[in-house]
This record gives structure tokens, C-alpha cells and sequence, in this order.
């Protein structure tokens, strides 16, 4: 009975291998002999990875819809050395050989000359001097020396305790390298591979953004070059840079870049989906409306699945998400007349009589809603050719990248006595008709107290003048008595409805500067007098002004004193233009009730500079509509001419635009009349032609 049992079980066990076994044969047999060939074919395309595809920017356009920035498709190589595998050096000179033939630059930062015999082009290759946080100095690595002392060529110089151990020269460096990598070469090959491998090595050692790219913007011919070379690991993508369809406005457009500072930009979440936005060597704004718009005009990152054979070649692509290219953003500006202006300053400046004339500004806004029309500053540059021409500009005294018109504070002059009128008028201690005397020197405090320019200059009183003939004749007597009468908190207070030492609103980065007074002197360290009141109600004192918050100045005063927002920003469309998705409404900060009477009484001095028997007045005859304006000038320092400012409005019955022009050491305000006429003149005669319906995306020639 048990041997019956164990023959029983003996066969079951070799019944169950025997399935086994035919399982295992045709599984085998299905996998090498059906299903070889696909299994084959799947084992070749098992290098998989997940790519982050950075949308396109959107456009920027002026307020007639024609395009300022945009976007152009360009192709750039990238390397990926894990597929080059031991190949990665010969691959790497044969890549530099087809651009060496084809004449194309590739990224190699690496500080030594690129032929024999070898030497730093820099007297600071590895460490440069710098100050610690104290100011005591210091040195700090460069980017060679910070690569140098992770690889081990050198001993860390700046570290404590250093000996001061000689630095290899560059000969010695690139003897170090070529055993580092292990090239095989000589001379400039040697040289030049090196190189590339810096930047590789750089990036995944010591700092991993921005991406190591070879070359940008490369052509189709060199494209095919490469191809047909078929180098592994040498990948030719597509991607999207900034064209510039303008050569103004370079202060207002701003430009992109890549991150510098990550911690800004790591968490931020702009879309609310609960996940961080931006990759670490994503594209930003740097300034300008790039940087102010950034929400608008970054779109939205794709993502897409990559799978690659064993030689590093794509072999299959699928996107998880698309990218969403970002929204259009539509500026108040006019480029016509931003143009123009710029052409303007460029050319009257050099002109001007003043021989220390150095920079400029100018801001033309629309009074009613306080839209910025067009915005200039002298000298300026080229966003298209900003790397190239970076040394230079940055080098430049006259500072071409900073922003007067934004960023520039100046004493306003005389043009501030419009404030000192309003104020006087508004609080009831002046009447329109009022008139004072003139008597050369203001001597309620002293015998020798301040002059006016009048008396100064030639020795002649203004004599009695009301408000209107004070403004026309710009006379310091009447508005010292005023400003002193008004009180320096009553100045302030009507300053600050103005605007003037407020922020203004504008989306870009702007100054506030100070409107002058007891607590401003006293944190400088100085000491306040009530005579002091009579400088700041002429303009003169401490009060530092932009030419944008004169210019919205001027426009609150001749609205009726409504005091709107600056901005920049007009309205953002869809990346399809199907779609106004933003529309901007004005937005008022103050106001100031001004009698009609009062308003009159101002405007009507302001009007009798530019149609009175004054010098100013030839230069506005022509024009077809009536001007209001005031002049200025603030002395710098003792040794140099005044800056020049000048304000006005047109036309006078009906004011639609307020400019504000500002000519650092320009001298008299009234050397200005004859720009801001010539800016006028444009304005007003293209006024049919700006009211046409244009094209949107219309390019600028």
C-alpha cells in the first residue's frame, strides 16, 4: 500500500515538472522566436526621460497693436555625454571641427588662448579681490578656480591658513585638464576640447544652471553638417529667443534672462494649482515690461516623454503636456512717438549751450488717464545687441542702462511754484487778483534775505504782480511771500496730492524721491530754519523729483486735480489675440478740489510763457494748438551749470497730454522750449494717423 502511495506521488511531482517545464520552453520559444524581433527593437528603446518644455513668451505691442517683442525660432546644440560613452572626446572634436568649418562660435569661457603658445587672458584666472561684509578685503575664486579646487588641480587660495603655493600657469593648467579628461590630442584641439569639457564639468560639479548649451542660433547648413556626421550625444533643438522688432523703448521693454536669484522664483506659484512654476534654468523677465508683465507673458511649461536607443538617438516622443505659450501684452505706449522723442533728446542735447550737458529725460503721458505715451532717456541702448555692447555701456559715465525718466531725481526748479500757487489760492490766502510787490530781495527775515532772479540778474524788479503774472515771469518774491504764508506743511500737503515725492503707480521699478521739509533735513543730519521754507516753495531746498511725477503733476493739475495712477499697462490679450483677457481702468490715487477760478488763474500764466512778449514764445507759434508751460532750472553745485526742467500741456482749452523734460547741467529750463515744441509739433500733426485702425501684429520698420 505505501509503495503504491509513493509511486502515485512520484509521478504527480514529475507530471508537475514537466508542465513546468513546457511552460518555460514556450515562453522561451514565444519571446526568442515569435516575439524576437519586437522584443529586440523594445530592449533598444528602453532609455527613457522626462523633459520640461518651456513655453513661449508672449508678445508685446504698443497701443495700436503693433508688435515691439516677439519671438523667433532658432535652433541650438546641446550635448548629452552619457550617450557618447567612450567616444565622448572624439565626438566632441569632430563637433568642433564641422563649427570651426562652418564658422560657427561655440560657448567655451574657459581664460586661456585658444592657439599655442598658451596663456591666461585674464591677470585674475583663479581668485579675484573683493570685501567681506564688514568691507575688510578679501579674495573669492573665479569660475575657473572654483572648478580648479573641486577637480583638484589647485589648492583653494582664498581658504585660511593657504601657504600662497605658486598657481600652475596656463600651460601647466591644461596639462592638469588633459589628464583630468584624458584627451589624447595636442595644440588648439587639445585646447578646444578642453574647453567644452570645462563647461561640462563646471556645470556638473559646481553649478548646474544655466544648462551647457554649444551653440546657439545655428543655421540649417551646419544643422545638416552634424547630422550627417551622426555624432551620438549631439542634439540639435529647437527653441524660441527674443526679437526685437524696435530699436526704442529699451528702458521701458526691458529684456530676459536667465534665473540668477532662485530663492525669488522656487516657490513661487503664479497659476494657484498648488505646484511651483518655474524650473531653476527657466527664462525670466529682467526688466522692464518683461519683468513687470512676467505673469502674463511666461506662459506655461510642457512636459514631454523622450525614449532614446542605446547610441543616445531619439527614437519616440510624446508630450504628457502641452505647452501654453504666454498672453500678449498690449503697452500704452506709441512707438511712433516714442521715436520721436528719442530722435529728439538724441539730437537737441548735443546741441545745447551748456558744455557739462550730460543725460536726459522725457515723459509724455495722457492727462486724463495718466497713460504713459512715450517715455525717453538719454543716452540709451540697443536691446537687441545689449551682450555685445554690455562692457562698453557698463563702462559708459553717462550710465545708458539707468532709467531718468523712471529712475532719475531732480529738483524741479521753478516748475514746482505752480504747487505753491494752488496752494495759496486753495487756502484762501491769496486770490487770483491778489498782487505783491516785487522789491528785488525778500527781506521779511532779513535785510539780505533771497533774491529773485530778476533782481539778481539785471538789477530789475517784476514790481506788483498777481498769481498769473508771477507764473509768467517766474518771480521768486511772490512766491517766497506765499510758500511762507502757506507754511511748510501746507506745501507738503498740497506736494503730496500732486504726487511729488509719492509713488506714482507706475509696473516698473521706479524712485519716489523726497519732498523737502523739516523731518528729511533733520535725517540728513542738518538743521531746519523757517527761512528754509522760501527755497522749497520756488523748488529749490531738498526736493528730488522724477521727470514721471512731474509730468502726472501737470496732468492732475490741468484734469481739474484728479490724480490717477501712472501706468504702463493698456491691456493683455490671449496668446491668439481671440481674447482681451485684462483691460486696465484708471485708477485715482488723489484728488485735489480746485476752484475753477484758481485753475484758471494758473493756467493762464502758464499760457502767457509760450504767447506772451517772452523769448519762449517763438518757438510755439506755429504749432495748431495753445500751449501752458512752466520752466525751471536747479543748481547742482556751485562749480556746474543748473539742470534744465520744463513742464507743459496742450492744448490749453482742452488738455489731452502733459510733458516733462529734464537735461542734466542743461542750464536755463528755457533752452528746452524748443524740444518740447518739436515733441508738440509731431504729436499734433500725426494725430489723423494715429486715430487709423492698425493691423494687429503689425511690424515696426
Amino acid at each position: 500500500m505505501e509503495k503504491k502511495q509513493f509511486h502515485r506521488r512520484g509521478l504527480g511531482m514529475l507530471l508537475l515538472l514537466a508542465v513546468i517545464l513546457f511552460g518555460l520552453g514556450s515562453s522561451l520559444y514565444d519571446a526568442q522566436m515569435i516575439h524576437g524581433a519586437e522584443y529586440l527593437a523594445r530592449s533598444q528603446n528602453s532609455i527613457a526621460e522626462t523633459q520640461t518644455v518651456e513655453a513661449a513668451r508672449g508678445d508685446i505691442l504698443d497701443r495700436y497693436g503693433r508688435v515691439l517683442v516677439s519671438n523667433r525660432v532658432t535652433y541650438q546644440v546641446a550635448l548629452n555625454t552619457d550617450a557618447m560613452e567612450k567616444n565622448r572626446n572624439d565626438i566632441l572634436l569632430a563637433l568642433i571641427r564641422i563649427a570651426r568649418d562652418a564658422g560657427v562660435e561655440w560657448e567655451d569661457t574657459l581664460p586661456i588662448t585658444a592657439q599655442p603658445p598658451f596663456r591666461y587672458t585674464t591677470d585674475t584666472p583663479f581668485q579675484y579681490p573683493t570685501t567681506d561684509e564688514e568691507g575688510n578685503p578679501t579674495t573669492s575664486l573665479t569660475r575657473l578656480g572654483r572648478l580648479a579646487v573641486k577637480m583638484k588641480w589647485i589648492d583653494d587660495p582664498t581658504a585660511d591658513g593657504a601657504q600662497g603655493a605658486p598657481l600652475p600657469t596656463a600651460e601647466e593648467l591644461l596639462e592638469k585638464m588633459r589628464e583630468s579628461f584624458q584627451l589624447e590630442l595636442e595644440g588648439a584641439d587639445m585646447r578646444a576640447v578642453a574647453g567644452v569639457l570645462y563647461e561640462l564639468y563646471y556645470r556638473s560639479m559646481v553649478n548646474s544652471w544655466p544648462p551647457y548649451v554649444f551653440a546657439e542660433g545655428v543655421d540649417i547648413d551646419f544643422i545638416s553638417k552634424v547630422k550627417e556626421q551622426g555624432l551620438s550625444g549631439v542634439e540639435i533643438e529647437a527653441a524660441t529667443v527674443r526679437t526685437y522688432n524696435t530699436e526704442y523703448a529699451a528702458h521701458l521693454l526691458g529684456r530676459v534672462g536667465a534665473i540668477e536669484n532662485w530663492d525669488a522664483y522656487k516657490d513661487l506659484d503664479l497659476d494657484g494649482d498648488g505646484t511651483p512654476d518655474y524650473e531653476m534654468d527657466d527664462t525670466v523677465g529682467k526688466e522692464g515690461a518683461e519683468l513687470a508683465f512676467e505673469s502674463y507673458l511666461r506662459g506655461t511649461a510642457g512636459v514631454r516623454e523622450v525614449e532614446r536607443n542605446t547610441s543616445g538617438k531619439v527614437v519616440s516622443e510624446k508630450w504628457t503636456t502641452a505647452p501654453q505659450p504666454g498672453d500678449n501684452v498690449v503697452l500704452t505706449i506709441d512707438i511712433d512717438l516714442q521715436k520721436q522723442v528719442e530722435d529728439i533728446l538724441s539730437q537737441a542735447i548735443p546741441q545745447l549751450a551748456s558744455e557739462d550737458t550730460e543725460g536726459a529725460a522725457c515723459v509724455v503721458m495722457d492727462v486724463n488717464r495718466a497713460e504713459v505715451l512715450a517715455s525717453a532717456s538719454y543716452p540709451s541702448y540697443h536691446l537687441a545687441t545689449y551682450s555685445a555692447d554690455l562692457a562698453e555701456n557698463s563702462a559708459d559715465p553717462l550710465k545708458p542702462f539707468l532709467n531718468r525718466a523712471f529712475q532719475g531725481v531732480y529738483a524741479p526748479g521753478s516748475t514746482f511754484k505752480m504747487v505753491t500757487a494752488v496752494a495759496g489760492l486753495e487756502s484762501g490766502i491769496i486770490e487770483p487778483d491778489t498782487e505783491i510787490m516785487d522789491t528785488g530781495v525778500y527781506t521779511y527775515y532779513q535785510d539780505d534775505g533771497p533774491q529773485c532772479w530778476y533782481w539778481r540778474q539785471y538789477r530789475r524788479k517784476h514790481g506788483l504782480v498777481n498769481v498769473s503774472e508771477a507764473l509768467e515771469v517766474s518771480c521768486n518774491v511772490f512766491f517766497f511771500d506765499v510758500g511762507r504764508r502757506v507754511g511748510i506743511q501746507g506745501l507738503q500737503e498740497f506736494a503730496a496730492k500732486f504726487g511729488l515725492g509719492e509713488p506714482t503707480g507706475i509696473e516698473l521699478y521706479e524712485e519716489t524721491g523726497v519732498m523737502a521739509g523739516p523731518e528729511y533735513t533733520q535725517s540728513m543730519g542738518q538743521t531746519w530754519y523757517e527761512g528754509s521754507t522760501l527755497s522749497v516753495a520756488i523748488g529749490q531746498e531738498s526736493s528730488q523729483f522724477t521727470p514721471l511725477q512731474l509730468a502726472n503733476y501737470i496732468a492732475t493739475l490741468v484734469n481739474g486735480g484728479t490724480r490717477y495712477s501712472a501706468h504702463l499697462l493698456k491691456e493683455v490679450k490671449s496668446s491668439d489675440f481671440s481674447q482681451v483677457l485684462y483691460t486696465y481702468e484708471p485708477e485715482v490715487l488723489d484728488s485735489i478740489d480746485i476752484q475753477p477760478e484758481n485753475l484758471d488763474a494758473v493756467k493762464a500764466g502758464m499760457l502767457a510763457l509760450t504767447t506772451g512778449k517772452g523769448s519762449l514764445a517763438r518757438y510755439f507759434q506755429d504749432l495748431p494748438v495753445q500751449v501752458g508751460a512752466k520752466t525751471g532750472s536747479a543748481q547742482v553745485n556751485a562749480e556746474t551749470e543748473s539742470n534744465a526742467v520744463f513742464v507743459c500741456f496742450a492744448p490749453y482749452d482742452d488738455p489731452q497730454i502733459a510733458i516733462s523734460l529734464v537735461v542734466e547741467k542743461g542750464g536755463s529750463g528755457s533752452t528746452l522750449a524748443s524740444i518740447a515744441a518739436d515733441i508738440l509739433r509731431y504729436y499734433f500733426s500725426a494725430e489723423e494717423s494715429r486715430e487709423e485702425t492698425l493691423t494687429e501684429n503689425t511690424l515696426i520698420r
